[in-house]
């Protein structure tokens, strides 16, 4: 069958099907959570119907994604092993891949429908270091702490545990003020389940909900982005590997082509063969991978192949598959080596560091992109997850956090905190969760008022949020380690 210009086997079309079916299965899942808190205000203070309030969230989710960076997605992409990123397409590389999102699904689905607002986030990358940690121990010479590539794993971990104290004490701080400045007692009391809000109301809880799904769709959409546009490079390398539209293709070369004096500075006397130099670079990629005399020796060949691949070239269009694939993972392997030799302050010429540093970040720009396809599907799958799961999270946002029922008041603090808190971790490329995030504020709120909590409820949601990362971890884990055996040894695919 042809698809994208490829021959794909039978095989492959349902290795394709299956992925990306679970890929926007995971997202709907999502949408199931997090787009679901936030429309809960609005659908629970009556300020909009469910259906106009679950597809105008749906539309600010699209075009919160269609605008994203895609700076998320990557941070999470970095959580990977290197070397099955570089080997995208290769057996085990699948294994990551279905163990990333089945792991997922199952702790997201289990949560969801006993109503819990558990954090797709905290899912997938309890998913993913799961993963890591097993692909670590099964390769040779390897321990624990060196299976995990821990400077984004730090990364990542602090942005999702300061995040929900951010919101809670924020959102109670902002409704303290809102108490303070608008002397409009109904807004601070809990929502009549009879009546619609003034108008004032509902046009501030409409705003509020709008931009916590654009933020929602900005940060969180952008995740399920990164895990389908691997699926579609593992699968359809020829079409996906690198950004065929790229309009810097010459710009690449040049800069290619200038690095070539600096790195055979460095590289003089030793002499390395082209496979060499890739194993050294794999293997220094690696979260345990060492510095050495020979990692520059192995840049300046990879780069020498970079730029011969690219020279004369204008498009990536003009190269074939395999040169495609080929080329990809020549730019992975340099780009990943000379951001880590930076982060290590390895590179210590300024100039030579700018020109090193520059190229790097052109290469990554070549491969680390995101189909506007894979936009609309995602923020499509957000949508339709929210469509029919909305109802189970709203009640418990609305009713089960706090003694009292949401007010008007403690609704608006917690989602105009929550899209602050996820639009400035988007800037930053960090994801966060917006669950938590709003959660955490809707209980925050509650505090603030001295309306009391609902122990039982916040203690199962605790539950929920201290389970997922090693409930997740282990689950990632025991399915990466089972789907290795089952593709490589009982499929044969390697």
């Amino acid at each position: 069958m042809q698809l994208f210009g490829e021959t794909l086997s039978t095989g492959t079309i349902f290795f394709l099907v299956l992925a990306v079916g679970l890929a926007l299965f995971f997202e709907a899942i999502n949408g199931f959570h997090d787009t679901a808190n936030a429309v809960a205000t609005v659908i629970y203070t009556h300020s909009l119907k469910p259906t106009v309030a679950v597809v105008w969230s749906g539309l600010c989710n699209l075009l919160g994604v269609l605008l994203s960076s895609g700076t998320v997605a990557y941070t999470v992409v970095a959580l990977l092993p290197a070397d099955l990123v570089d080997a995208i397409g290769s057996g085990s590389s699948y294994a990551m891949i279905f163990s990333i999102l089945i792991s997922a699904i199952i702790w997201n689905f289990g949560t969801w429908y006993i109503g819990l607002p558990n954090s797709s986030s905290h899912a997938l990358i309890g998913s993913i270091l799961g993963i890591s940690i097993a692909h670590g121990l099964l390769s040779p010479d390897s321990a624990l702490n060196e299976a995990l590539n821990w400077e984004p794993v730090k990364k990542v971990f602090s942005a999702l545990l300061i995040s929900p104290l951010v919101g809670f004490c924020c959102a109670a701080a902002l409704l303290l003020l809102g108490k303070l400045l608008i002397q409009k007692p109904e807004l601070f009391e809990p929502a009549d389940e009879t009546k619609t809000p003034p108008l004032w109301v509902r046009c501030l809880l409409i705003l509020t909900c709008t931009g916590v799904s654009f933020a929602h769709g900005s940060n969180d959409g952008q995740k399920g982005m990164g895990l389908l546009t691997l699926i579609l490079v593992a699968i359809l390398p020829g079409v996906f590997a690198l950004n065929i539209h790229s309009t810097n293709v010459a710009q690449v070369a040049a800069a290619s082509q200038a690095t070539i004096p600096i790195l055979e500075h460095y590289a003089s006397g030793v002499t390395l063969t082209d496979l060499q130099a890739a194993d050294i670079l794999t293997n220094f990629n690696k979260p345990n991978g060492k510095d050495s005399a020979q990692i520059f020796p192995a840049l300046a060949i990879k780069n020498q192949q970079i730029a011969e691949k690219l020279s004369g070239k204008t498009s990536f269009q003009n190269f074939s598959t395999s040169g495609r694939r080929s080329l990809r993972s020549d730019m992975f392997l340099f780009s990943s080596a000379v951001s880590k030799l930076n982060k290590q302050n390895q590179l210590k010429d300024p100039q030579e560091k700018k020109t090193l540093t520059s190229y790097q970040k052109m290469l990554e720009t070549e491969i680390q992109y995101i189909p506007n396809f894979v936009k609309v599907a995602v923020a499509l799958a957000l949508g339709i997850g929210t469509m029919f799961g909305w109802k189970r999270i709203v009640v418990t946002v609305g009713e089960k956090i706090g003694k009292e029922n949401l007010s008007y008041g403690q609704g608006a603090s917690a989602e105009i905190v929550a899209a602050l808190t996820i639009s400035a971790a988007d800037r930053f490329g960090l994801p966060v969760s917006t669950t938590h995030v709003l959660s955490s504020g809707v209980a925050g709120t509650m505090a603030a008022s001295g309306s009391g909590l609902q122990v039982e409820t916040l203690r199962n949601i605790a539950l929920s949020w201290i389970l997922t990362l090693p409930v997740c971890t282990l689950l990632g884990a025991s399915m990466f380690t089972t789907s290795v055996y089952i593709i490589l040894n009982l499929l044969g695919v390697k």
